[in-house]
């Protein structure tokens, strides 16, 4: 399989994750998955990463699952498998311990916006649109969609997008909180750079624990656990060197500088 599928940059502590098959929309197919699996792993490697952005090539962020090769596993008997796997894969993107910012740069449906959903913020060019599209050729999701829609938007907006299967635009897909921003096309990939600079000038450990705080594996159902776990991680974080370093920033009357 080849490397070229998902493309990995790495810079000033910024790695950006780039799905790479414009001709097919870079639709979720058995060789994009696996590269990006791949591509995780050599993010996992990186020293000094504070923040991860995932966007595409070409006019779409990705057409969603490769329905060719979905037929083929179905028929083989190998498609339960297959979900399982991709479903493994798009839970290591929720999972990156720092955090993740999608960049959708055109249409992501189905499997691509599944993608998205595991991103911690969501910024869109103008002229991108998101559907869920599973609906449509007689799919049930199984990448995590019925679960993560339903944590960023209400449940009649989440509802709308599964049964109808219908795409919205952007600036709909913000008034429903689905997207964080929306900017023009040319500016998206800056906009998102922009973001992840902001996110690196803050503390590293502290957003790493606050990411952990936040994210849905973490969560516990009682609410007094999940108060106490702040305590847990503070008192793990006073032993980095990190606050100290920044209340004497304070004191003095200087910017934190975090590197």
């Amino acid at each position: 399989m080849a490397d070229d599928a998902v493309l990995l940059g790495f810079a000033e502590g910024i790695a950006t994750v780039t799905l790479n098959r414009p001709s097919k929309l870079n639709a979720m197919s058995q060789e994009m998955t696996h590269a990006l699996d791949r591509r995780l792993d050599d993010l996992a490697d990186l020293t000094g990463l504070r923040a991860v952005i995932v966007t595409a090539a070409g006019r779409a962020f990705s057409a969603g699952g490769d329905l060719g090769e979905f037929e083929q596993a179905l028929e083989s008997g190998r498609l339960i498998d297959v979900l399982r796997y991709n479903q493994g894969v798009l839970q290591r993107v929720e999972d990156i311990p720092v955090p993740v910012i999608g960049a959708a740069n055109g249409i992501a449906v189905a499997g691509g916006l599944e993608l998205l959903l595991c991103c911690d913020l969501i910024v869109a060019a103008e002229t991108a649109s998101l559907s869920d599209g599973h609906a449509r050729y007689g799919i049930v999701p199984a990448g995590g969609a019925t679960v993560r829609l339903a944590e960023r938007v209400s449940p009649s907006h989440a509802a709308q997008l599964f049964y109808t299967a219908d795409p919205i635009d952007a600036r709909t897909a913000a008034t429903w909180g689905l997207v964080n921003e929306v900017v023009p096309d040319d500016r998206l990939l800056q906009h998102a750079l922009d973001l992840a600079c902001r996110i690196r000038a803050n503390g590293p450990e502290a957003i790493r624990h606050i990411k952990f705080l936040t994210g849905t594996r973490a969560r516990a159902p009682d609410r007094a656990a999940r108060l106490d776990a702040e305590l847990v991680r503070f008192a793990q974080h006073v032993g980095n060197g990190e606050l100290r370093s920044a209340l004497a920033d304070f004191r003095l009357k200087r910017r934190p500088s975090f590197r």
